[in-house]
């Protein structure tokens, strides 16, 4: 019975199809409908096919083991290494059953580095702390990342993380806010007066792994960069507080997407010595040949200080790529910048279809920032024609008050900045000067009325999309830059 109505239902589909007007249709009708699969700005001319970034939902272990079934003591002065090794590795034992939960209760428990298994969940009760080892020596030594040609700021090998992972699956870090210490200030001190002899480890590590979710828990005080997904897919990181000291903690970047794909950053508290968050892909000639982007990466409902950075970066190692970012519902206080795009001839690669929306500054000395002569590189082999291109940046609902320069946006003559959109815009200032809207080598528009008022090369619409005024030539008059350059050694 079931055959023969799929015979029928095949003669039938034959039959309408075999009809030249009734064929045209269907077609017509396909087509018209595969473009609300599309996402779609006339006004930038654009037809961007965005996918929302996939989120893993973790399954429930099969099994609990219980930290101190290993021999744990919580004093913060033991050494629980061993602890951690052994619960890790009986957990990996369960992989092919679904895996299990490692329980860390209230308490201190001081570690050196270790690794993480797949399919495992890793469960910080409130009060529980993971405390690393404040000794350099004990940390593993590994090889420098290929994206990155060598260690971050040594020739040569670099310090592992506290919590480190490569090649994983479905890994869970998550509890009732319970906090990973990296101990940081014997690092920053160290860092500071030159005694390390090579490139400092990150607090929390996952290289090259999917299916991934941290929630719930605080992070502080990392030797270096706090959170660091390096080619990683599908990640969820929710509800998680980062600290560092606002000064004296040189480069505890909060959380550093690094050539990762599908992404979520939402609910997070961070206040750090660095970037609050900063999107990478690499580092010049090393990121070109690695060729991973960072894409379709989600970040919303953040709110992010950083006194000597910026909340929220791209770059500058964005080598391999950056596009299909957006970046909104977030509050950005007593910073020195809000949000910033950072790249230098050398870097090759793109930034594009990046979306800014809703967002809000509170006392930032500069708003928003593009920068193109971030000049530092691995080593002297760096192509210097290697170009990168910035296009498709739009700022939607941007408020805030106590800003110094609400935009600032430095293009050049090599790496003009390309189809940049303001709309509903509104900021305090403070700095009572011109040229508190500064481009250079920008193109891009204006919708509806913005304050403070735009820099002279963008093109104006109004609220309705008609457009008011178009600049037909890219660059600003002389008069312009050299207006801009006056105001910028107090700025920077």
């Amino acid at each position: 019975m079931f055959h023969q109505q799929r015979l029928e239902l095949k003669k039938w589909a034959v039959t309408l199809l075999s009809n030249h007007k009734t064929l045209f249709i269907v077609l017509w009708i396909l087509g018209f409908g595969s473009v609300f699969m599309w996402q779609s700005d006339n006004l930038n001319g654009l037809l961007l096919f965005r996918r929302a970034p996939v989120r893993y939902i973790p399954k429930l272990r099969p099994i609990a083991f219980n930290f101190t079934d290993f021999g744990a003591v919580g004093d913060g002065v033991t050494d629980n290494t061993g602890s951690f090794e052994r619960a890790i590795s009986a957990i990996a034992k369960f992989a092919k059953k679904g895996g299990g939960q490692l329980n860390v209760p209230p308490g201190v428990w001081l570690t050196c580095p270790f690794n993480l298994t797949s399919h495992l969940t890793l469960f910080l009760a409130e009060g529980a702390v993971i405390l690393a080892v404040n000794d350099e020596k004990k940390w593993p030594l590994m090889p420098p990342l290929p994206s990155y040609g060598y260690g971050r700021e040594h020739n040569g090998p670099r310090y592992g993380s506290l919590i480190h992972g490569q090649n994983l699956r479905d890994v869970v870090i998550t509890g009732h806010n319970g906090t990973i210490d990296g101990q940081g200030q014997t690092w920053w001190k160290k860092y500071r007066q030159k005694l390390l002899n090579h490139t400092r480890g990150p607090l929390v590590q996952i290289m090259w792994s999917s299916d991934i979710v941290i929630t719930n828990i605080t992070l502080r005080n990392s030797p270096f960069w706090t959170l660091h997904p390096y080619d990683c897919k599908n990640v969820t990181i929710q509800n998680v507080t980062i600290l560092a000291p606002v000064f004296g903690a040189p480069n505890t970047d909060g959380i550093d997407p690094d050539s990762c794909e599908d992404m979520v950053i939402e609910d997070c508290y961070i206040s750090v010595g660095d970037d609050g968050i900063a999107i990478k892909s690499g580092w010049d000639q090393y990121g070109i040949s690695y060729g991973r982007p960072s894409t379709n990466i989600l970040i919303r409902n953040l709110v992010v200080r950083s006194m000597v950075s910026a909340g929220v970066s791209i770059g500058s190692e964005m080598s391999g790529g950056v596009s299909n970012i957006t970046i909104e519902n977030v509050l950005v206080w007593g910073s020195r910048r809000a949000v910033r795009i950072k790249t230098a001839p050398g870097r090759g690669g793109y930034v594009r279809h990046i979306t800014y929306r809703n967002l809000t500054f509170d006392e930032v000395r500069v708003g928003i920032v593009i920068k193109t002569d971030y000049n530092e590189h691995p080593d002297q082999g760096y192509d210097p024609k290697a170009r990168p291109s910035i296009e498709d940046i739009s700022f939607t609902s941007v408020h805030g008050q106590g800003v110094r320069v609400p935009v600032r946006i430095h293009g050049s003559e090599e790496i003009p900045i390309k189809n940049i959109t303001f709309r509903d815009m509104s900021v305090g200032i403070t700095y009572k000067k011109k040229h508190i809207f500064q481009c250079a080598y920008v193109q891009g528009r204006v919708i509806g009325t913005i304050f403070p008022a735009p820099c002279e090369n963008l093109d104006l619409y109004d609220e309705n999309g008609r457009l008011v005024y178009e600049l037909r030539d890219m660059e600003l008059s002389l008069v312009s830059i050299l207006n801009m350059e006056a105001v910028n050694i107090e700025l920077n």
